[in-house]
């Protein structure tokens, strides 16, 4: 295990936690005590997964996390003493992979970060060759490539996991338990407004109309399905 931990936060005591209880489960970690140190060291350090707090005194992570996600897909888990659904649907639609409340358990933490970097392995490994192209949308999954009208259509990470799970299963009702779990993890379970707020985002990004989709159809108190691929 040498995958490199970028630890965000400017609570001193939350780093040391973090810092050691990282190293004893044998990443490479390294860390940053503000926004401004953390964009620095995202591009110095090149991390394989970030752990970043919202509320920081120069620049939220919120506002990190935007920069980021201009150049980079690496995954990110925020932080945040507030259990608020609405910061975790923003972190999520941002292009977060997952979102953790403090205080927090480090087993819990751990468990957390082996599963993003399962997820991103696992990702950047299948070989996929599915296309979809109506003429004017056209995915290529073999290449993770989304065009819309002959642009490249920028799309975080959760939102092109939802649209790459809906496009392999197209033409099946994916419930919402099974999204999560397959997208979010276990944990997931009883947070169906993730699904939606990502869903809702990615058909504003896809559809001529998204209160009448053509793509991504909703099955009311079920879940979602892609269209057939003739």
């Amino acid at each position: 295990m040498n995958e490199k931990i970028l630890i965000v936060d400017d609570t001193a005591d939350i780093r040391e936690l973090l810092l050691e209880a990282l190293q004893m489960a044998g990443y490479v970690v390294c860390e940053a005590a503000n926004g401004t140190e953390a964009l620095r060291k995202i591009k110095t350090e090149s991390p394989d997964l970030v752990i970043l707090d919202i509320a920081m005194p120069d620049i939220s992570g919120f506002q990190v996390l935007r920069e980021m996600r201009k150049t980079s897909k690496t995954p990110v888990i925020m932080l945040s003493a507030m259990a608020e659904t609405t910061d975790k649907v923003e972190s999520l639609q941002l292009g977060a992979d997952d979102y953790m409340t403090k205080p927090f358990q480090i087993a819990e933490m751990t468990a957390r970060i082996e599963a993003v970097l399962r997820r991103t392995t696992m990702s950047n490994s299948v070989p996929e060759k599915i296309d979809f192209n109506d003429g004017r949308l056209l995915i290529d999954l073999a290449k993770r490539h989304v065009t819309l009208e002959d642009k490249e259509l920028e799309l975080t990470p959760k939102e092109y996991e939802l649209l790459r799970e809906l496009v392999l299963n197209a033409g099946i009702v994916l419930q919402y338990d099974y999204i999560l779990k397959k997208i979010w993890g276990d944990e997931y379970k009883d947070e169906k407004q993730l699904v939606y707020a990502v869903a809702k985002r990615l058909r504003a990004k896809l559809e001529v109309n998204p209160k009448n989709p053509k793509y991504i159809i909703a099955i009311s108190g079920v879940g979602y399905r892609f269209k057939e691929i003739s």
